[in-house]
């Protein structure tokens, strides 16, 4: 029997264990074969990878450490007295196999893969393998199936309404934060929209990130449907409410491999907005030369893949596709979305023009699906709401009931331009590079850190004049940012 210890160290996705190598009854051989163990004592079982420790300053002889997030998964406080044992390998791991060799998977299988994956049963090498296989080849039935799979073994929301709105872009724009004002447009009118955002993993800022400089994301369920109840809205992050707890671990495996097939993606996007209760979707495909999606027949392909498993799913689904041909507004990263999102509520006149119009098209869009509403009438509906300042009286509401931000977030300390190195047209951004350097600055987990645009496609610029400035709190950041822009600025110039 070994006591339970809590390591503060994030492991984050795996479960880890920690025991000393020498000293409690097993041989360092024996911990080779028991590379993956399990944990178990009466409250319940845990499977985690074994990690060997030297030094017995960090957990005794008699003790077994485990890692932030399994301690929280396994729920038992330190002291309890469990036993280890070797884990046996996953049954579903057979199905893996025989989706390398090309196989399609049955919807029993496909659910069995994922109810492994959601409980932390595969390895991260078993995981990727099981993604490459799929984006070899993934069927539209095992598409459909997986985003099932993901939907059945997490948490889902209820609401007390036959008609529940939500938006989705498919992302791979920077600045494109759209929902911040969406949401409290549709809320304005009166439809509910229960936002549930993830947090960035690539890009340099997601919604949840973002709303988070205004107001507190990290809401419980009862919280959600008590704001729900009072402002038709809630702008949270989605990861406190376990809604497709497999999508955020595959995720994980799929952004460091970079793989990002329109399968796997679907099935991410249709099994959290069902998970979060959503009956009718607008979805959000920007289409240019670095989005996600770089051509049209890619989209339409994409679109009808939307629309299959939607349908099979009984969500209604209303499919856009935008300009995706460079960022949108003018700030990347969280403060400096922020700015621009409160500029266009506000109704500034000096706000991003592409951001305004983008999202009261979103929003339009959105409200068309409220029957009470004459058809087509949505997008003067979204114009009125903006306009009149009934969103931004609702985005104020939302921003109390949610619980107003107490740190004072500033764009970041240390800033530096990047400028022109020749005369001419601004012809073309690159979306990804943009992103990249923005990341490398510190966004979104250093808020002020991003980059502020002052120049986009069309502007006329001389050589040396800036065409966006770096910011960061760490000199480390501006450093390693405008490494990368000096390599290349994103910027085309004709």
């Amino acid at each position: 029997m070994l006591k339970v210890r809590r390591i503060p160290i994030d492991t984050y996705p795996e479960n880890t264990a920690f025991v000393l190598r020498h000293g409690n009854g097993y041989s360092p051989e024996q911990f080779q074969a028991l590379r993956k163990i399990r944990i178990s004592c009466e409250g319940g079982e845990i499977l985690a990878t074994l990690a060997i420790v030297d030094d017995d300053s960090i957990i005794g002889a008699d003790e077994i450490g485990l890692g932030e997030q399994a301690f929280k998964r396994f729920g038992l406080a330190e002291g309890t007295s469990v036993t280890i044992a070797q884990a046996r390998p996953p049954a579903s791991l057979e199905y893996v196999r025989r989706k390398i060799d090309g196989d399609v998977l049955r919807e029993s299988e496909v659910a069995a893969v994922i109810r492994d994956i959601a409980h932390h049963r595969y390895s991260p090498m078993e995981i990727g393998a099981y993604l490459v296989a799929c984006a070899g080849f993934m069927s539209t039935p095992e598409t459909l199936a997986l985003t099932k799979a993901m939907i059945d073994v997490g948490n889902r929301l209820h609401w007390d309404s036959p008609l529940v709105v939500d938006k989705h872009c498919i992302g791979g724009i920077p600045g494109n934060r759209t929902s911040m004002i969406v949401v409290p447009i549709v809320a304005a009118h009166g439809l509910l929209c229960p936002k549930t955002s993830s947090r960035a993993i690539t890009s340099p800022s997601g919604t949840a990130d973002t709303m988070e400089v205004l107001a507190n994301v990290d809401l419980s369920e009862a919280q959600m449907k008590a704001i729900v109840a009072k402002e038709h809205a809630v702008l949270a992050w989605g990861g406190r409410v376990d809604l497709s707890p497999a999508d955020d671990v595959l995720i994980s495996v799929e952004r460091p491999l970079r793989l990002d097939k329109h399968e796997q993606m679907v099935a991410s996007i249709l099994s959290k907005k069902v998970a979060a209760g959503s009956t009718h979707l607008v979805i959000d495909i920007p289409v240019g030369p670095t989005a996600k999606v770089r051509s049209h027949s890619d989209a339409v392909r994409l679109r009808k893949l939307f629309e299959y498993v939607a349908r099979h799913l009984g969500l209604v689904t209303d499919i856009v596709f935008t300009d995706g041909s460079q960022p949108v507004g003018r700030g990347i990263g969280p403060v400096l979305e922020v700015r621009d999102v409160m500029a266009v509520l506000h109704n500034e006149p000096d706000a991003p023009e592409d951001l305004r119009d983008h999202a009261v098209m979103l929003a339009g869009h959105m409200l068309d699906f409220d029957p009470a509403l004459e058809g087509g009438k949505g997008y003067a509906r979204a114009l009125e709401m903006l306009a009149s300042g009934k969103a931004l009286e609702a985005m104020q509401r939302l921003i109390d009931a949610q619980g107003r931000q107490t740190q004072h977030f500033e764009p970041g300390v240390h800033q530096a331009e990047v400028k022109a190195s020749r005369s001419g047209r601004v012809v073309a951004i690159d979306c990804e590079r943009i992103a990249r350097i923005a990341r490398l600055a510190g966004a979104p987990m250093d808020k002020g850190a991003g980059l502020d645009l002052l120049h986009k496609v069309g502007a006329d610029v001389q050589a040396g004049d800036a065409l966006y400035r770096v910011y960061a709190n760490a000199e480390a950041g501006l450093g390693f940012a405008l490494d990368l822009a000096q390599e290349n600025s994103a910027y085309e110039i004709s």
